[in-house]
């Protein structure tokens, strides 16, 4: 179901929500209540109920949290020679007589400290046999509603007749996730949400790694394959239960999302319709097919797709890349409307400075998009180039060729023209792509995406680059090692390091962009003002953009400092010092060197030497990109030789570093790793090699059967290829 499907499904006319917490949400591994857990949780529906809303909870734990009390009781008075018997097991009512008191003691604490009154609701099975208890409850919690009080239900487990309720399963409800869906259908409301201690339903037990969340439950398809894990050792319904509630439920016309209490903001995100858990609802068959399209169904097409694109000629090949350029230009004004409305909204929302920058897409953009388009299809076909020849016998040869690696996961933030490099990019090298962009771009990623498979001929298929919509797809698209073969994330060091974290899958890219331009004492004045100017100003939200401006001691001194201190701070730029230079400019002190402001601003140092600058580089550096003015060749090679960066530049602006700048047609990202590719990746940094061997019917019969040669041969260039009919 689409994001934007269960938006409509929860945000119209929401009024009254029935929030039902499980044992294992609101006690420890311990059996303790977690304190800090259910507060998170009474703060959200604190909020709520400030916000309007009519909040019902439904509170299971009274028997484990007295269970664990009774057994602490049960130590204190107990002898050393006691403790050595067999241990009877505790009533069941008794504990739930015990720890239903400490459990509401903590909500009233609570919910006191948040300005908000509660009432303890006791029912049990036999209550709702009968029709007048059932129409006073009605009333009273529609009373209690008007003055704003959260009832707290359970199910009074002390009083219970049936012999024991925490293991008979029979009568009108028989836990609390099942009196949770009554409350919801008897009381009208109008969502119902079953916090557990995982995200949602899983197609097999969640700790089975191939297991993946279903996002919407559709009965005719998941009732019969859904293979369940053990139940919760602290409650007593486990997930098997929650499904027959939700269930119950939303075939009463109740809306209902399984998804974890242990995660931060969670109702929040249910009533903002992000997709967040597992949703039942009565229609749910009508929004998404029986057959739902999977992460891996997207990744096993646009695998598909690839291998399509790939059989083409090199000259269709070529004009797909014509056509998705023409196709831009002709729905500039629809992907300028729909960028302006994005740029509008995160303005709106309060977003930073630098991310909005990033988001806009300027005058021209379109245009230099398309421009660099045509310039990567009319480069050389990277696909097949024979790379290596190799005679291995007579007749027998052996080539070593380039040849796309498969299918691209590319995650990216803010910047909608990413996705127009990266699409093309993977056209040229013909990998499969799926994409994720940042939320804030979501109209102007979803145009640029209909305009460029549309262009995309069906013989290869629009399936070659999907567009992933939401955050939760993610954790199951990095699971899928055996589809997915190479991940490239551009974004914040936080994404960076949460994928890398979270996948086997090789993942390709650079956390943090920290550029330094160091200036050294002999270089020309005008040239470096010129550098360091556009180095930090000509897009400062750039992750090539100088972070940090390294000065030799002695322009301190000359007044070269001044003036390109001067020239910053008159352009708008605040500057932040490290220790040497903080007091001498008497500006503030950077708190870290490590930092990306990705805005106008930056730090500045001053250091002994070029070796003194060199040290700082890679002791505070992110290996990205880093540049050297000075007059002087030999100090210049010094710096070009021993940072250890993916770009190093003499006298020229650290905002080279880019894919289009440096000849590539366009880029996918720019790369610190150490393995593979490094720097601005293009089309070369999508490929990887095969071998292809050619022969005439030989045999290896243990190395007797064949005179090795191992000669190498003449590599020709493609053209040269054609002509002499290879």
């Amino acid at each position: 179901m689409a994001e934007t499907d269960r938006s409509r499904v929860f945000t119209k006319n929401v009024k009254r929500i029935v929030v039902k917490v499980g044992t294992a949400v609101v006690t420890g591994k311990d059996g303790r209540l977690a304190l800090g857990r259910l507060g998170a949780i009474c703060e959200q529906l604190a909020e709520l109920n400030s916000d309007g809303f009519e909040v019902i909870l439904v509170s299971s734990g009274a028997v484990g949290l007295g269970r664990q009390r009774l057994r602490y009781r049960q130590l204190v008075n107990s002898s050393f020679a006691d403790l050595q018997k067999p241990q009877n097991e505790l009533d069941g009512k008794a504990c739930a007589a015990v720890g239903q008191s400490s459990l509401m003691a903590y909500y009233e604490t609570m919910f006191d400290q948040l300005d908000v009154t509660v009432a303890q609701m006791l029912v049990t099975d036999k209550d709702f046999r009968d029709k007048d208890f059932r129409k006073q409850l009605s009333e009273t919690v529609k009373a209690m509603m008007k003055m704003r009080v959260i009832p707290v239900f359970n199910e009074n487990d002390a009083i219970s007749t049936r012999k024991a309720p925490y293991k008979d399963s029979t009568g009108i409800f028989w836990d609390n996730d099942s009196l949770a869906a009554l409350l919801s259908l008897e009381l009208k409301a109008d969502l119902l949400i079953l916090l557990s201690d995982v995200e949602g339903l899983y197609t097999g037990p969640p700790s089975d790694p191939n297991s993946m969340l279903i996002h919407t439950y559709i009965k005719e398809k998941h009732q019969e394959e859904i293979t369940f894990g053990e139940k919760s050792k602290l409650g007593r319904g486990g997930m098997t239960a929650k499904v027959k509630a939700a269930v119950s439920a939303a075939y009463g016309g109740i809306p209902v999302i399984i998804t974890s209490g242990f995660a931060a903001e969670n109702i929040a995100k249910v009533l903002s319709g992000l997709r967040v858990g597992t949703l039942f609802h009565e229609d749910a068959h009508l929004w998404a097919p029986v057959v739902d399209t999977t992460s891996r169904d997207m990744a096993v097409a646009a695998r598909e797709s690839s291998r399509k694109l790939q059989a083409l000629s090199s000259e269709d090949r070529k004009n797909i890349l014509l056509d998705i350029a023409n196709a831009l230009e002709a729905n500039e004004k629809i992907i300028k409307a729909e960028n302006d409305l994005d740029v509008a909204a995160a303005q709106q929302a309060g977003y930073e400075e630098s991310l909005v920058a990033r988001l806009v897409m300027k005058p021209g953009k379109i245009s230099s998009l398309a421009a660099s388009i045509r310039q990567l299809a009319e480069m050389e076909d990277p696909i097949g180039r024979v790379l290596a020849k190799t005679e291995i016998a007579d007749g027998l040869i052996l080539e070593k060729t380039s040849s796309p690696l498969g299918v691209l996961l590319i995650v990216f933030e803010s910047r909608p023209d990413a996705l127009v490099q990266i699409a093309s990019l993977a056209i040229r090298s013909g990998n499969g792509l799926l994409l994720k962009g940042g939320k804030e771009a979501r109209r102007s990623n979803a145009i640029l995406h209909k305009v460029i498979t549309d262009a995309i001929p069906k013989t290869v298929g629009g399936k070659l680059i999907g567009l992933v919509t939401s955050r939760e797809e993610i954790p199951d698209l990095l699971k899928l090692d055996d589809v997915i073969d190479l991940v490239i994330p551009r974004g914040s060091n936080k994404l960076v390091s949460q994928i890398k974290n979270s996948t086997k899958i090789p993942v390709l890219g650079h956390a943090d962009g920290i550029c330094h331009v160091y200036v050294d004492k002999s270089c020309n004045l005008d040239m470096a003002k010129r550098v360091v100017s556009d180095a930090k100003l000509d897009y400062p939200a750039a992750c090539n953009a100088m972070e940090t401006l390294l000065v030799h001691k002695d322009l301190e001194t000359n007044g070269v400092l001044n003036e390109l201190i001067y020239a910053l701070q008159a352009n708008g730029v605040t500057l932040y010092g490290g220790p040497g230079a903080s007091g001498k400019l008497n500006i503030p002190e950077a708190q870290s060197f490590h930092h990306e402001y990705s805005s106008k601003a930056c730090t500045v140092e001053i250091v002994e030497d070029v070796h003194g600058a060199i040290d700082h580089i890679h002791n505070h550096g992110s290996a990205h990109t880093d540049c050297i003015v000075t007059e002087d060749n030999e100090v210049a090679e010094i710096f070009l030789r021993q940072v250890d960066s993916a770009a190093v530049f003499h006298n020229a602006s650290t905002r080279f570093c880019d894919g289009f700048r440096f000849g590539l047609g366009a880029e996918v990202g720019i790369s610190t790793s150490r393995i593979h590719a490094r720097g601005p990746v293009g089309v070369e940094g999508l490929l990887t090699t095969r071998w292809i061997m050619r022969g005439k019917g030989q045999v290896v019969e243990a190395d007797k059967g064949v005179a090795y040669t191992h000669k190498d041969l003449p590599v020709l260039k493609r053209t040269e290829a054609v002509e002499n009919g290879f």
